[in-house]
């Protein structure tokens, strides 16, 4: 249930590389990641595409990055306390929807 040690060092870098744009016009950019899926999860895939669903992790993972860079701009410090138990709350659910996505699909 917990995280990899470098997990927080890796979503740093990625979050680093796209505000500086260095992940804008790859090759691919905005394409779906071919044979990511099962076969049998095409439907679904497709389904979900459709409607605009997004994966609870990656939303999870968007407010965690968003909790963090908001963290980065408080000076008070309860004000830095509040937000710290708001991204452990976040990173809790993460925790939880990982290992229930590992278990279950």
């Amino acid at each position: 249930m917990f995280n990899h040690p470098l997990e927080d060092m890796i979503d740093r870098a990625i979050e680093k590389a796209r505000r500086e744009g260095q992940l804008d016009n790859l090759p691919g950019e905005g394409q779906p990641i071919k044979d990511l899926h099962a076969p049998k999860d095409a439907v679904l895939d497709r389904i979900a595409a459709e409607a605009g669903a997004t994966s609870p992790l990656v939303v999870l993972r968007n407010q965690i990055n968003d909790a963090r860079a908001h963290l980065q701009t408080l000076t008070d410090p309860q004000a830095r306390k509040d937000q710290m138990k708001v991204i452990a709350d976040l990173q809790l659910r993460l925790s939880l929807e990982m290992e229930a996505h590992a278990r279950f699909g």
